[in-house]
């Protein structure tokens, strides 16, 4: 393929288009309930009324507001739905053509959780048809990855994502553009480029989001990173948990390769890349990348220590980059906008934005993308829209399994690598589960603690039997049979398990307990029994 036939896919799918669009939110929350029969009855009542040439019906991705779902919105009228049934779809069609009464839920387009975002990786969501390049390439896909391949070298590439100060977005927060740099000058007759859709947080969902709603913006990163690195093989690991996210991908990854953007000779160029996806067995601690890695190779899933880094002895022995869905789904806007635009969100040290999936006691629940540098705060009181029911927020967790508990005194701390980690927690991959003033933040800590326990692979005697150790106390002080020192050992438990496992999974399993015991120490204490 060539730029003018990119343009030309374009510029086609600009003139089919109807004077309006309703778009049906198809993602897993929404399918869930109900939104492909409502993209049926909208068909229905479109071609009922005889409207076709008029109005198109088109299934998007996340809107981001998951709560009430199905949600369905019109353009160019700037309208939105919520709880949108089949039996009231029909209304919606006839309010466009006539003054008719609309018995679907009108919801606020103009409310703080869709104003106050910025959307960078979430940008085609809910505009796009996952399941049609065409749709892609007119928004301005794959325009990144010819100029990367006609206008740029290698270094180049890897230069504007230094500058860009992406970090990646998996947890760690290690730069992008120097773990790319590292693979680039690794020796490898082979080099392998791997995208880790493993998103095992409880409350997470932002990585199955772009992968339903946008999975050639991973696809045109992966490919970009490749070239970068001189790899020529790219892997996408996702979880079987995900199939709709799965199948999507196969969709687009046959696309890409029936239009020529991914494959041989790529826009003409000498430069060759695949992709292939690989299926998780639904395994935690696969999102570690060692243990991913040995997963894709046919092994047990299981961490080993490290050096070597993927980056110099990964898949199969050979250099390996390994970044998470949303660091690749950053990668085309930063070519295409330049690393100085992406940099001027942020802060000094956290460029950039990030999607987090807003979860628990809030109003609004769902996807938002924000800036780095934003409050907890502006989150939960004004994108979240607050606790439901006038309940007093008492804490945010952060990072899943691996992160922590912020009380609400704390909540006009910003959200950044270096904040959250003063704060006891971590930015981890993006799940933030707000908690109201009934929450017990004991039952919390057992709850993360159980989950790491059932999901310790058992390679290590730390995690595999101090994550055990771990839990029977919690339980023990829950149901008010513990002494203070079984607080105590609980809190030896807590340091050993940190500084002697194996794995990330081991190393910050004590997270949700350090940070509970920290801020609220007075609800264990309070369930101890007294001494003597």
């Amino acid at each position: 393929m060539l730029l003018e036939e990119l343009i030309g896919i374009a510029e086609k799918q600009r003139e089919v288009r109807k004077q309006i669009c309703v778009r049906c939110c198809m993602s897993a929350g929404c399918m869930s309930s109900q939104s492909a029969e409502v993209k049926t009855a909208l068909e229905k009542a479109v071609a009922e009324r005889q409207m076709g040439d008029l109005i198109e019906v088109r299934r998007v991705g996340c809107m981001g507001l998951c709560g009430p779902g199905p949600l369905v919105s019109v353009e160019p009228n700037s309208l939105l739905y919520e709880h949108v049934t089949p039996e009231n779809a029909g209304s919606i069609i006839d309010a466009l053509t006539s003054a008719g009464p609309i018995k679907a839920e009108r919801c606020d387009p103009q409310h703080p959780f869709f104003t106050r975002q910025t959307l960078v990786v979430r940008a085609n969501g809910g505009r796009i048809d996952p399941e049609r390049i065409e749709d892609y390439i007119e928004a301005g896909g794959y325009r990144a990855l010819h100029h990367v391949l006609t206008e740029m070298q290698p270094p180049q590439a890897i230069e504007a994502i230094i500058k860009s100060g992406l970090r990646g977005r998996g947890g760690a927060g290690y730069p992008t553009g120097l773990k790319w740099a590292t693979v680039a000058k690794s020796v490898g007759k082979q080099k392998f480029v791997v995208c880790n859709g493993d998103e095992g947080d409880p409350g997470a969902f932002m990585d199955r989001s772009v992968l339903e709603s946008d999975p050639h913006s991973v696809i045109e990163g992966m490919a970009i990173a490749g070239y970068a690195i001189g790899a020529d093989q790219g892997f996408i690991y996702v979880r079987a948990e995900y199939p709709l996210a799965i199948s999507r991908l196969q969709v687009a990854i046959r696309q890409a390769k029936q239009h020529g953007l991914i494959g041989s000779a790529i826009f003409e160029s000498t430069f060759n890349f695949n992709v292939d996806i690989r299926i998780g067995a639904g395994a935690f601690v696969c999102g570690e990348e060692t243990a991913l890695m040995a997963s894709i190779e046919g092994k047990r899933g299981q961490p080993r220590p490290r050096p070597p880094f993927p980056a110099e002895s990964g898949l199969w022995g050979f250099p390996t980059l390994i970044n998470n869905v949303e660091t690749f789904a950053n990668i085309a806007p930063i070519i295409n906008r330049g690393p100085e635009w992406y940099a001027g969100f942020g802060t000094e040290k956290s460029k950039g934005t990030k999607v987090f999936a807003l979860t628990g006691k809030i109003q609004n629940t769902g996807l938002i993308e924000v800036p780095m540098g934003i409050t907890i705060r502006e989150i939960v009181e004004e994108l979240g829209g607050g606790a439901p029911e006038g309940a007093k927020l008492k804490a945010v967790q952060t990072g899943g399994p691996s992160g922590g508990c912020i009380p609400a005194e704390h909540f006009d701390a910003s959200i950044d690598y270096e904040s959250l980690t003063q704060l006891g927690s971590i930015m981890g991959s993006g799940g933030m589960v707000v908690m109201d003033d009934q929450t017990n933040m004991v039952e919390v800590a057992r709850f993360y603690m159980q989950f790491c326990m059932e999901e310790s692979c058992g390679k290590c005697v730390p995690c595999r039997a101090g994550t055990v150790q771990m839990y029977h106390l919690l339980a023990k002080i829950a149901a008010r049979q513990a002494t203070m020192k079984d607080l105590e050992l609980l809190e030896e438990l807590c340091d050993l398990v940190k500084n002697t496992s194996l794995c990330g999974l081991g190393q910050t399993a004590p997270n949700p307990v350090l940070s509970t015991l920290r801020y609220f120490r007075n609800e264990y204490l309070e369930l101890l029994q007294p001494a003597g």
